[in-house]
């Protein structure tokens, strides 16, 4: 059964170097959708899993103004 994939493959292979990382870059162009959809729902999750933590009483809670502080001294 032929394989439509390693076909494509094969055939990219014959491009030159320029056209390969041309079609590279459509392809990764067109998992741009599905990789912002796969990092919503990761986000969610850990949300999700943040929030219930908190609410076990769980994680170390800080102030605003101390951790901003903190990031004015590290980065001022």
């Amino acid at each position: 059964m032929p394989d439509p994939v390693a076909e494509l493959a094969e055939q990219g292979r014959n491009l030159s170097p320029e056209d390969r990382v041309r079609l590279l870059d459509l392809l990764l162009e067109s998992l741009q959708p599905l990789s912002a959809q796969l990092s919503d729902e990761a986000w969610a999750q850990e949300i999700e899993r943040r929030v219930a933590a908190h609410e076990r009483g769980e994680g170390n809670l800080h102030e605003l103004d101390d951790v901003m502080a903190e990031a004015r001294r590290l980065a001022p």
